[in-house]
């Protein structure tokens, strides 16, 4: 194996920055998070739009430091619903992501900017485990109404890469393992894991706990009278939901490291908030288990809010008793980008078509 092999440029698009880094032999051995001001961003029209300012920054940064790779691997995004794995970019997934078939987030970029890179180093293009993910059993689609189907949207990427290390922690197989993956961060996803596939998940925009900045699901009947009441444009309802609800609409932040600090300090609103976020994502657990028949290897408690040991602490509370915890804080999405290229390349893992 020589050492092009081992040299992976990894992509990935946000709604304010792309971050970009550099894997060889397995580590990212370079980063960088580049900031778009709103100021930039607000000369465009939609996230693509802002296509040819990202690619060229992303070009700049990459030519910089490299003459050849194996390899550009990208974040996917909101595609068609799919297994996970890791996908070869061709023009059927350009498509869907330029036509923005599942809604338009700046994920969706990933895999063009990916392809259009690759092209200048004449080696392949990757998305891994796209938030498309969809590996739910039949009845996991049923949501009581036939006019709307309960979709598979979820922190795929992290899920699966927290699973894989549960596996190897725990000395099983992943395949056959079943787990509990709760992906805390901005949104929060929560999946039973069975046999290294998401069978079902909350969707993080519409269902399940809130979090720093999203309802999670709400009475729906309060909810229908908010939407009649005149007061709120489509927009705002979205907004409402995502972006404006969670631990923003009850105490101003989305940082749970203030809401920790104004807990310790006393304040008894704070922490009974705190505390109600613990409770619906421990509740979003134990229904999950489930799912899984109540036979769980693990519940692993992953993403960027498991760093909160107090939050932590609460979940632990009510679930200890269905399962071992394990504790992965963080997300590290750059690195598991980067391995489900290098499993690929490796030969540890056939790439997938889309």
């Amino acid at each position: 194996m020589n050492s092009l092999q081992q040299t992976i440029l990894v992509i990935n698009p946000g709604s304010t920055s792309t971050k970009i880094a550099l894997s060889i032999y397995g580590k990212i051995t370079e980063s960088e998070t580049i900031a778009h001001a709103a100021t930039d961003l607000k000369q465009f029209t939609g996230i693509w739009g802002q296509f040819e300012y990202r690619l060229n920054l992303c070009r700049a940064w990459a030519e910089a430091r490299i003459k050849q790779c194996s390899a550009v691997v990208a974040m996917g995004g909101l595609l068609r619903p799919l297994k996970g794995g890791t996908y070869q970019v061709n023009q059927s997934m350009l498509r869907d992501a330029r036509a923005n078939l599942q809604g338009e987030h700046a994920s969706n970029l990933g895999c063009a900017l990916a392809f259009e890179i690759s092209i200048r180093y004449n080696c392949s293009a990757f998305v891994v485990d796209p938030v498309s993910v969809d590996e739910f059993e039949p009845i996991a689609f049923y949501s009581g109404h036939p006019k709307i189907k309960r979709k598979s949207l979820s922190h795929a990427l992290n899920i699966h890469a927290a699973a894989r290390r549960a596996a190897d922690e725990i000395k099983h197989t992943l395949e056959k393992s079943s787990f509990i993956i709760c992906h805390l961060g901005g949104g929060i996803s929560i999946a039973p894991v069975r046999n290294g596939r998401i069978i079902d998940v909350n969707d993080a925009a519409s269902d399940g706990p809130f979090s720093p900045e999203r309802t999670g699901g709400l009475p729906l009947q309060a909810f229908i009278s908010i939407c009649f009441s005149g007061g709120y444009k489509e927009d705002d309802l979205r907004k409402f939901v995502m972006g404006k609800g969670g631990l923003v609409a009850y105490l101003g932040t989305n940082s749970v490291k203030d809401v920790e600090e104004r807990v310790t300090n006393g304040d008894q609103t704070a922490r009974e908030v705190f505390e109600a976020m613990a409770y619906q994502i421990a509740k979003e657990i134990g229904a999950m288990s489930t799912v899984l028949s109540g036979k769980v290897d693990a519940i692993v408690i992953t993403g960027g809010i498991a760093h909160s040991k107090m939050l932590v602490g609460w979940i632990k509370e009510r679930v200890q008793s269905i399962a071992p915890i394990l504790v992965y804080p963080g997300e590290d999405e750059m690195l598991s980008l980067a391995q489900g290229a290098r499993r690929v390349l490796n030969g540890e893992e056939q790439q997938k078509e889309y």
